[in-house]
């Protein structure tokens, strides 16, 4: 694989099981001139479990918008840059939206920079197609907000969606986001999948009430995505 000088190359890594990288992603990482990690630490183990010795620079969400900056200039220069995420997608719900848009803006300008992609890793497609739910149209909606009431009208939005729903939560929200999900939605169908990729991979399928009681009893770690039926179905496909 040729690295092209001027490129910023978005590589997804692994959710969880770091075998799940591909070859393009190792080569493209060997290749380039710099890694943009959201965490220089995490990407560190990453790059040294594949023996990738690559000078790091720090992206993440507090810096994203100088960070940009600088990395269109080491592109103008003819440099070239990889940019990733602790796991997954960049973009999707990680820094990586501000750069793409930094980038594509000079390259209308005329400026010899470029934005590509190495695809990979994203749990938001893995948990979908497990959850048993439909999922020949979805929305994603990310993360929902952290306080009770704005997090209901976030819903709200949703309420009569034909599509089924995807979001993010952290531990420490998942069970209030589930009632109030509960509240605002209905007792719909629902998965909810945990440590997608590694050892202990979790999906638990269910009604929201259910499975609201079940995750009340445990000890909740990691990142959960949650994936609800679509307004006015039995959460199973139409035959």
């Amino acid at each position: 694989m040729e690295i092209e000088p001027g490129t910023l190359y978005l590589v997804a890594t692994p959710i969880g099981n770091l075998g799940d990288i591909t070859l393009r992603a190792l080569e493209t990482l060997r290749g380039v001139d710099f890694v943009a990690s959201e965490d220089t630490r995490k990407t560190g183990r990453l790059l040294k479990h594949f023996d990738i010795d690559r000078p790091q620079l720090a992206f993440h969400e507090h810096n994203e918008r100088q960070s940009a900056a600088g990395i269109v200039k080491l592109l103008g220069e003819g440099r070239t840059v990889a940019l990733v995420t602790d796991a997954g997608t960049p973009g999707i719900s990680d820094p990586g939206f501000v750069v793409v848009r930094e980038v594509l803006a000079h390259q209308a300008q005329g400026e010899p920079v470029k934005v590509t992609m190495i695809p990979g890793a994203t749990a938001l497609v893995m948990a979908l197609v497990l959850s048993g739910l439909p999922v020949h149209s979805f929305t994603f909606r990310g993360f929902p907000p952290r306080k009770s009431g704005q997090r209901r009208h976030f819903l709200e939005v949703d309420q009569e969606s034909p599509h089924t729903l995807v979001f993010y939560e952290s531990p420490y929200r998942l069970i209030a986001f589930l009632e109030d999900a509960l509240a605002v939605l209905g007792d719909r169908a629902v998965a909810v999948a945990n440590d997608l990729t590694k050892l202990y991979e979790d999906v638990r399928r269910g009604r929201l009430s259910t499975l609201i009681d079940e995750l009340r009893r445990e000890t909740l770690r990691g990142e959960y995505i949650v994936v609800i039926a679509a307004a006015g179905t039995s959460g199973e496909e139409e035959s």
